[in-house]
């Protein structure tokens, strides 16, 4: 699977992307390394925990990187969910289907990006 293909499996803009980091290598380098980040762990901990403030930081946090990397699909989800946790101490059901639309998305995302890494 190359970089584009990937971009496009995965619903995400591979031209915004070229256009801010020019070459395939860096954005497949930069891609591979969403594999090790912990935004999305700490943001499913942190709801279960009911720990919304930490909820809040972790999906803004794989918001910003997913607009770096222009993962569009993601990028949206997870600004939703960003949105609903915004200004919140404590949990609410309302959280549930923007955390199910996240996980679905985020899911999806990682299979594609590890069947890039081979």
């Amino acid at each position: 699977m190359t970089v584009k293909e990937c971009y496009d499996a995965m619903g995400a803009d591979y031209d915004d992307v070229m256009a801010r980091l020019r070459k395939d290598d860096r954005v497949q380098k930069f891609l591979l390394k969403v594999l090790d980040d912990k935004s999305y762990t700490l943001l499913i901990d942190s709801v279960e925990e009911r720990n919304i403030p930490e909820a809040f930081r972790a999906a803004h946090t794989l918001k910003g990187v997913c607009q770096n990397l222009s993962l569009t699909k993601l990028y949206k989800s997870a600004s939703v969910l960003s949105d609903v946790l915004r200004d919140r101490e404590d949990y609410r059901e309302d959280i549930e289907p923007a955390l199910a639309q996240v996980k679905q998305d985020y899911d999806e995302m990682i299979g594609y990006i590890r069947e890039l890494a081979g």
